[in-house]
């Protein structure tokens, strides 16, 4: 059954502070809602860092398994793609890594499977919120600071957070138009936004089953702007 998570019932918080051996990139896409386009940046990022020499493992923690079923239906990816949709993701992981240089977990919505996506957000180095810029997506993005909030208090280090808007209007930042005014909102209710943002186009929306080739898409740009904020951290 379905549940809205609240800070009257969210679920308790188990030990201490978990530490992660280090990795140079570790990004987990995380929302309260579904259909933001979690899976989608998941894999396209994944692909983009693969494609920029990063050997990548893409972690699916969905219970539904679209991105297992996305590599399936492409006939695989040119990187590894595992199943762990369990409340225990930040201690397995690293069972998996082998040599690889970036994890990119695909988080479920919070509101549904509060524990997988805890779990995933004590593992990633940064966690990432896809947002539409829209005035109904925009209100729910309050109750997240007090998850994240939670989260990070489990964690040896402060994971960066960041907000990516994606479906929009343009494919660049601009100073004007409902883009720019969810960047003001955003930032005004203490986020911080990526230069980075996708645009609302069918290479994307249409992407799901098909193989991906991320070089000259915005999730290059998207892939290169976090390893440039790994690097400054």
């Amino acid at each position: 059954m379905n549940h809205e998570v609240t800070p009257s019932c969210r679920p308790k918080l188990d030990d201490q502070p978990f530490i992660v051996s280090f990795m140079p990139l570790s990004c987990a896409f995380v929302n309260l809602k579904p259909g933001v386009g979690k899976t989608t940046s998941a894999v396209w990022l994944a692909h983009a860092l693969h494609e920029l020499g990063l050997s990548p493992l893409l972690v699916d923690g969905d219970p539904a398994a679209s991105a297992l079923r996305w590599s399936e239906l492409a006939g695989g990816f040119p990187f590894p793609v595992i199943a762990l949709p369990v409340g225990d993701v930040h201690r397995r992981v690293n069972d998996f890594l082998g040599n690889r240089q970036a994890v990119v977990l695909d988080a479920p919505q919070m509101e549904d499977h509060p524990r997988i996506t805890r779990s995933i957000m004590r593992y990633a180095g940064e966690w990432i919120v896809p947002v539409t810029p829209a005035p109904i997506e925009l209100d729910r993005m309050a109750p997240i600071l007090g998850e994240m909030a939670d989260v990070q208090s489990l964690r040896a280090e402060p994971a960066r957070t960041a907000v990516l808007l994606n479906r929009t209007n343009r494919p660049d930042a601009t100073r004007t138009g409902p883009d720019a005014d969810a960047r003001e909102a955003l930032t005004e209710r203490g986020f911080e936004v990526l230069n980075t943002q996708i645009a609302r186009l069918d290479l994307y929306a249409q992407s799901f089953g098909n193989s991906v080739q991320a070089k000259g898409s915005a999730y290059m740009d998207f892939a290169e702007e976090l390893i440039e904020r790994q690097d400054e951290a």
